[in-house]
């Protein structure tokens, strides 16, 4: 078999790998929940490549997220739920209402429009899916499961990384006048949970500690909302800054003959402030 730019050569070779007496081993005992892992991871490795500006490994790494994708489709054909040919119809399907001031017609000409536009079609999707959950429960003659998408903050996923969801349960929020309107009570209430915190580590109770440290990171990520720095982003800054400064503590540690093992804190902590200092000089005033 040969590659191929044609994804019906991507959809020959997951169905050759998921063949039950010819295919590989492995591919073929997964599951939905077996490769869901890879999914998630594949989606990060995806947001790596774009941050380090890397089109080769975007390409690359884009591959292997479509290949989750297949993936998934082909586990849901053999089991006789769906296949990717659904998968594909469904969301041209999405993308075609939701954008009627492309597609059909529409008055939304300015992107603040196009998104309320935008949320009043998803909320009309929204009604009927709850609709169609109903007529099958119905049908089947089976109490209707509790509904995940239901309720007003329903359409945030729960599978979001926590921050991410902090944000967009926010976002949500905010649509119907809960939240603040301006940023410096966010910061009175970031003084407040920290305090809070500071009272459960004092009483050394570990669940009240997590749950203190959990609402001082929604305070933080909402004051992140409010001043437009996407918290995630923010994050994600800081963390690329630590392996960057760390990376210096160890290169200079060992170009003095030393190891990160047997430095001492303050001798690690100065080479830190170091890092900063050439940091600040190298992007100027």
């Amino acid at each position: 078999m040969e590659p191929s730019k044609d994804i019906s050569r991507l959809l020959d070779i997951m169905a050759a790998l998921r063949a039950p007496e010819t295919g590989c081993p492995w591919d073929v005992v997964q599951t939905f929940e077996t490769i869901k892992p890879y999914t998630i991871e594949e989606a990060y490795e995806v947001a790596d490549a774009i941050e380090r500006n890397d089109p080769d490994d975007l390409c690359d790494e884009l591959g292997d997220l479509l290949l989750q994708v297949v993936f998934h489709a082909r586990i849901a054909e053999e089991a006789g739920l769906f296949a990717f040919g659904d998968v594909v119809e469904a969301i041209t399907r999405k993308m075609i209402r939701r954008h009627p001031h492309v597609f059909a017609v529409s008055d939304a000409a300015t992107p603040d429009a196009v998104k309320l536009q935008w949320d009043e079609i998803k909320r009309q999707e929204k009604q009927e899916r709850a609709e169609r959950h109903a007529a099958r429960a119905s049908a089947s003659g089976k109490p209707m499961p509790d509904d995940p998408k239901a309720g007003f903050l329903g359409s945030v996923q729960r599978s979001f990384p926590a921050l991410t969801e902090a944000l967009k349960l926010q976002e949500q929020a905010a649509k119907v006048g809960f939240d603040w309107s301006e940023a410096e009570p966010i910061l009175d209430k970031i003084e407040e949970e920290i305090g809070e915190l500071r009272e459960a580590l004092r009483a050394g109770e570990a669940n009240k500690i997590a749950d203190e440290l959990g609402d001082l990171i929604f305070a933080l990520a909402n004051i992140g909302r409010h001043v437009k720095a996407d918290p995630e982003q923010a994050l994600r800054g800081t963390n690329t800054k630590f392996r960057r400064r760390f990376g210096y503590i160890e290169k200079t540690l060992e170009a003095n003959g030393e190891t990160l093992q047997a430095a001492t804190l303050e001798r690690m902590e100065a080479l830190w402030q170091e890092a900063k200092r050439l940091e600040s000089r190298s992007n100027g005033p």
